[in-house]
């Protein structure tokens, strides 16, 4: 079936005028682009904040101003039960018509990040192609985002629901930039849910040309010193892997730096791992943390991993790379203990991963969270960390990604 035609939207010469705006502008051109192609009487950005449950209006331009955008607006929207929840989770513009006007949710999500979502409001019922060319536009906007706040706290300020710690704010600096990408032979998604005393968790990923980089690590204690711990391996990590040293030689790095700075008794747990895009198989380091779950078929398998000691504990010996082959449908989840020990293990977080396999990662491994959240009455004693790789195989698969993100 040949898709309709775009909304007569000029991509080039709408980068021009975000590139003449200032940064914090970005998305009131899109909007104000929109505005004028369409006639739309509102238009609005809502960027997705750092719990994963709900929208923060960041933008608003109503036909009234004149062609001036609103000043930012920090009401929030919740994703559950919302079209703009529909619209994220099926990756597809969602529209509901209330008395002639139309209200028009599309997913603003680049390889499947869910930055947040596109709001429009129109007269009438919108055409297939005015459907295609918001969609197209809210694809261009997340890339618009994602350029732009390297340039201003503005998003960053609006994806804080809550305040965050100092320690927090280092630990959030050790993320990525995205936690979501989709590629051909994978798609992934990680999460970290702070406990109120920073446990030092993080988790971490790069693509190469034929590579995924793979992390996750758990730093011992909380507060300011976890931060700490947590800083010097994944910088030591980041730096070796950037040099271009194989797997062996970034963990042997990463444990000499750490244990060169660590105190007497503090350590790391840590698994690293690379996964060779052409052939599916995994190499994995496993530093004394527990072993991923591997989902095949729809059955959970811990993976029989050997245990060698945490980082920053002197040893005799170096770390061993163990290897696993991945099979396409596979679904591999790496953990850090506050997914697993204290009040979390009263869930079975196997059967709620096989449970949740047909979930793109990106809602399963929230969901997974949200069940660590309840059983814990909402008072995390420990970070709750979580990674979610899914493999497809075989080469560099098609993917419909119009809209930002397979549906």
């Amino acid at each position: 079936m040949t898709p309709p035609p775009a909304l007569p939207l000029d991509l080039g010469a709408l980068l021009d005028a975000v590139e003449t705006a200032p940064p914090v502008a970005a998305a009131e051109v899109v909007g104000r682009v929109l505005a004028e192609t369409m006639g739309a009487r509102e238009v609005s950005f809502l960027i997705a904040d750092y719990s994963g449950r709900s929208l923060i209006r960041l933008s608003h331009l109503g036909r009234d101003a004149a062609g001036r955008a609103g000043r930012e607006r920090s009401d929030a929207v919740s994703l559950v039960g919302t079209p703009h929840g529909s619209a994220l989770l099926a990756q597809e513009v969602q529209v509901v018509r209330d008395r002639g006007v139309s209200r028009l949710y599309a997913p603003v999500t680049s390889r499947g990040e869910a930055v947040g979502v596109l709001e429009v409001t129109v007269d009438g019922v919108p055409r297939a192609e005015e459907l295609a060319g918001v969609a197209t536009a809210a694809h261009a906007l997340a890339y618009v985002i994602i350029a732009n706040r390297r340039f201003t706290d503005l998003f960053e300020w609006g994806q804080r629901s809550v305040p965050l710690s100092l320690e927090a704010e280092i630990q959030h600096r050790l993320l990525p930039g995205a936690y979501t990408c989709e590629g051909g032979q994978f798609t992934l998604a990680g999460w970290l849910e702070p406990a109120g005393d920073v446990g030092g968790d993080t988790f971490d990923f790069s693509v190469e040309r034929d590579t995924l980089h793979l992390s996750m690590t758990d730093a011992m204690g909380h507060t300011l010193n976890a931060a700490l711990l947590a800083t010097v391996l994944v910088g030591a990590l980041r730096n070796a892997r950037r040099r271009g040293v194989d797997l062996g030689e970034q963990t042997r790095r990463a444990h000499a730096a750490l244990t060169a700075y660590a105190a007497d008794g503090a350590f790391v747990t840590g698994q690293v791992a690379r996964v060779d895009l052409a052939s599916g198989v995994l190499a994995i380091v496993n530093a004394g943390h527990p072993a991923p779950i591997l989902i095949r078929g729809g059955v959970p398998t811990a993976v029989p991993l050997s245990v060698d000691p945490p980082f920053g504990v002197p040893s005799a010996r170096a770390h061993v790379v163990q290897e696993l082959r991945l099979e396409p449908g596979d679904r591999l989840v790496f953990l850090t203990d506050g997914m697993l020990e204290r009040n979390a293990a009263s869930i079975d977080a196997a059967s709620i991963l096989a449970g949740s396999r047909h979930l793109h990662p990106r809602e399963a491994v929230q969901q997974l969270v949200q069940h660590v959240v309840t059983a814990c009455g909402g008072d995390l004693r420990d970070d709750a960390t979580v990674l979610c790789v899914d493999w497809h195989g075989g080469p560099t698969a098609t993917r419909d990604a119009a809209e930002g993100a397979d549906r």
